[in-house]
């Protein structure tokens, strides 16, 4: 007997594995999403920014300095 891709058991034996493997590794899981979160909230920033005007360099430097 052959196992493929459309086998029930197959996919219920799949399906347990990763259960498994992430309450095992919940650490991972978690920042995974952090990852996609920040990932998400850079490309929304840097769509938005691309609507903007440039701002000169020395304004930005002057800015971080000032920044604790």
């Amino acid at each position: 007997m052959a196992i493929s891709i459309e086998d029930e058991k197959f996919k219920e034996l799949v399906k347990a594995a990763l259960i498994d493997a992430l309450e095992e590794r919940r650490d991972l899981v978690k920042d995974i999403f952090v990852e996609v979160i920040e990932d998400l909230a850079l490309g929304k920033a840097i769509a938005e920014g691309l609507g903007t005007d440039p701002i000169p360099r020395n304004e930005i430097l002057g800015l971080l300095e000032k920044t604790p």
